[in-house]
């Protein structure tokens, strides 16, 4: 699903910051902005010292989905990787910053009714937010519909470094987790791809919904694949222009050509895709 954006970028404002974790979570007042639907992203900019400095070139604008939208506010989870992301963590409120979106297409929604798939949502890292909006989407259709219509909560598995990474389990509400840490400091010492298999192995009547780095995807795609279970991944892709300008940001799909992941996707059918390509 797609929600289209206005024309040109805004300049808003940072109402807060919170530290949640190894994460910062910038929460910035859009009243003029469309609500975006999940899995949809903005391109992010500071308003002010957004460059490499004296005679170097501005940085390009950072590719974030966003974590939650409501009330005229948005929310995005970032994490400091860089020089880019760095600028946009130490943005505190008051502070301005330039957005354009919301870009790409979404996730789509489940087929309702009471022989629904359960959904399953698999992320990793800072792919966390498009999940956490897809929750609240299907969490709000199964209060409105009844458990009998909207089907079961949906599984959340999530992956995550360390201890300090999984505090952001606490940005995902309206459904059931459970976590995989590479270190084991909490909950499943391993890769969250295998609490994935182990999960459709017991019940393969599901859909997946994963975001996340791209080996992480590529082992999602892989393991849907062998089942013939449905998947739609969010992508993660190095960005310049949104748009489908650039070209920048394309992948190879299985009846030959390519798709741009910022307008094409992000959210891709996984069944389009051989494989997905590394960054």
């Amino acid at each position: 699903m797609r929600v289209t954006a206005p024309l040109g970028r805004r300049r808003v404002v940072v109402s807060a910051a919170d530290e949640v974790g190894a994460y910062r979570v910038l929460h910035v007042a859009d009243p003029d902005g469309p609500v975006p639907w999940p899995g949809q992203f903005y391109m992010l900019a500071a308003a002010e010292s957004w460059g490499g400095g004296h005679d170097e070139r501005p940085f390009l604008p950072r590719a974030l989905s966003f974590l939650r939208a409501a009330g005229g506010r948005l929310s995005f989870m970032l994490e400091d990787v860089g020089p880019g992301t760095r600028r946009l963590c130490e943005l505190a409120a008051g502070d301005e910053l330039w957005v354009t979106g919301p870009l790409g297409s979404g996730f789509e929604s489940p087929d309702a009714g009471p022989l629904a798939r359960r959904a399953i949502l698999v992320g990793g890292g800072v792919g966390i937010p498009p999940l956490a909006a897809w929750a609240d989407v299907l969490a709000a259709a199964r209060e409105l519909d009844g458990p009998a219509a909207g089907g079961e909560l949906p599984d959340a598995l999530l992956g995550f470094r360390d201890a300090q990474h999984a505090a952001a389990v606490r940005l995902l509400g309206g459904a059931k987790v459970r976590v995989a840490t590479d270190d084991g400091s909490i909950g499943h010492h391993g890769l969250v791809t295998e609490l994935l298999a182990a999960e459709l192995d017991a019940d393969d009547r599901a859909t997946v919904y994963a975001c996340g780095p791209p080996a992480m995807l590529e082992a999602v795609r892989a393991i849907c694949d062998e089942r013939a279970v449905g998947a739609q991944l969010a992508l993660e892709s190095v960005m310049a222009c949104g748009f489908g300008a650039c070209y920048g940001c394309v992948v190879a799909v299985r009846d030959g050509g390519y798709v741009r992941v910022c307008v094409d996707g992000p959210v891709l059918d996984a069944a389009r895709l051989e494989a997905v390509p590394a960054h």
